[in-house]
């Protein structure tokens, strides 16, 4: 049984914790919010890019001249993962429901003969799949310099993506993040971005109607489809801000909860051994009284 002092010791460093898992709760709910906000807002941008995309795509698709990003190269032996997960942890398996995806992807097309490789957004996907796949991470994009996520690199992201796919580095690209649902919930979604996936859009997003382009098809996709992978990337990152912030409020929720039932604990077995110490002397008081 530990003395009453590493009883004490041990309920001083409880309180400590929880003092420290109570703070990040209310940090993180604070920023919640915004970030909800943020990933709620870019939502309808991207759904609607991607309805515009279809009545572009509907019209080009089956001829020759059809652009790369949206038919692709005609080949599916090489394909990169892009994981998007948070730069920091005590959130939960949030990262690791990101990273668990993507790593049962890359088994699937291995085991299919298929050649993957891995481009990290954030550092905890990278710790997880370095130890899993060390060969095949191209690069790892850091963020946590950045305050404010937004479409700057969300670009920058983007324009890496297209500068290998422009090198014949890969043939498919499918993008990995976390779809915020609530704080209890958030979904590890996979999308692939090349080629395009926009087909069987137009009767969800009710866009039906036909229209007229000027200039040309060929010309608006051109510039619409580097754009959408962008757009795309940003919706994830910022899917993934919020995401991340809600598993952090609910896992420090938990924390701070667990660190008061084990307050409660300590502290009851810390008046037990005292009082059991205070008895213990008293009776050797009064036997020692006696026998005089």
């Amino acid at each position: 049984m530990p003395s009453l002092k590493e009883l004490r010791g041990r309920i001083a460093s409880v309180k400590a914790t929880r003092k420290i898992t109570k703070a990040m709760q209310m940090v993180a709910a604070s920023k919640l919010r915004r970030a909800q906000v943020r990933a709620e807002a870019a939502r309808p941008y991207a759904e609607r890019m991607n309805a515009v995309l279809v009545g572009l795509s509907s019209a080009v698709k089956g001829q020759d001249g059809a652009p790369k990003l949206l038919v692709g190269n005609g080949q599916d032996r090489t394909h990169l993962l892009v994981v998007c997960t948070a730069e920091r942890g005590l959130a939960g398996a949030f990262n690791s429901a990101i990273a668990r995806a993507a790593r049962d992807q890359a088994n699937r097309l291995l085991r299919e003969g298929k050649d993957v490789k891995f481009i990290c957004v954030g550092r905890k996907g990278f710790d997880i799949l370095r130890r899993l796949f060390p060969n095949r991470i191209l690069d790892r994009i850091d963020l946590r310099s950045v305050r404010q996520v937004g479409f700057t690199e969300a670009e920058m992201i983007a324009k890496r993506v297209l500068g290998l796919f422009d090198e014949g580095a890969f043939d498919v690209a499918t993008l990995f993040f976390s779809t915020f649902k609530s704080v209890i919930s958030q979904v590890p979604t996979a999308k692939q971005l090349i080629p395009a996936e926009i087909s069987g859009e137009v009767a969800a997003t009710g866009s039906a109607a036909a229209y007229e382009y000027e200039p040309d098809e060929e010309t608006i996709l051109r510039d619409l489809l580097p754009r959408n992978i962008s757009v795309q990337i940003l919706r994830a990152l910022l899917e993934n801000n919020a995401g991340f912030y809600g598993a952090q409020m609910n896992a420090m929720d938990n924390a701070t909860r667990n660190a008061g039932e084990m307050m409660n604990r300590y502290t009851l077995e810390y008046n037990r051994s005292r009082q059991a110490q205070i008895t213990k002397e008293l009776i050797e008081i009064i036997s020692g009284a006696e026998a005089v």
